[in-house]
């Protein structure tokens, strides 16, 4: 079931929730990459830019990697992996943070969901440390923006 169109891969054929088994496929160098936007007014994002190094963004930055690496403690069905990198960098627009997330591994399963989660957390962050200066914020756009799948030559 897993895999076929117009099915999800988490229900069963009766409907019950399940865990996909990815036992039988073979370890793959795996790579995901994901976004989220936080827009806010222009003043924020200027407070944001003006703070020093160390700040507001570094701890969103640091929030977005920690959070890749507990995704299967977060979301209910995913599969634990041994990541070998997450990358999280956040850039500072006119009236907007752009949070870029990857996560690597080399595993039976995709990465996809720790870069989501990364990309969410680190603007679940933003959102936190500005909010009591801009209470119009809005999270939106957080999105898949690549997965590739390449075989281990082990």
């Amino acid at each position: 079931m897993s895999g076929e169109k117009g099915r999800l891969s988490h229900v069963d054929e009766a409907g019950s929730v399940r865990m996909v088994d990815v036992g039988a496929k073979p370890l793959s160098r795996r790579r995901a990459v994901a976004e989220a936007v936080v827009e806010m007014r222009a003043e924020t994002a200027r407070a944001l830019r003006s703070l020093p190094k160390g700040d507001a963004l570094a701890t969103a930055q640091l929030a977005g990697i920690m959070a890749a690496k507990r995704t299967a403690e977060l979301i209910p069905l995913c599969h634990t992996l041994p990541l070998s990198l997450v990358d999280v960098s956040l850039d500072v627009g006119e009236a907007e943070v752009r949070i870029t997330a990857s996560a690597e591994t080399t595993a039976q399963t995709g990465v996809e969901m720790e870069a989501l989660v990364a990309a969410s957390v680190a603007a679940l962050t933003v959102y936190d440390m500005a909010k009591a200066i801009d209470k119009g914020m809005v999270v939106r756009s957080v999105r898949l923006l690549e997965k590739t799948k390449e075989p281990t030559h082990a």
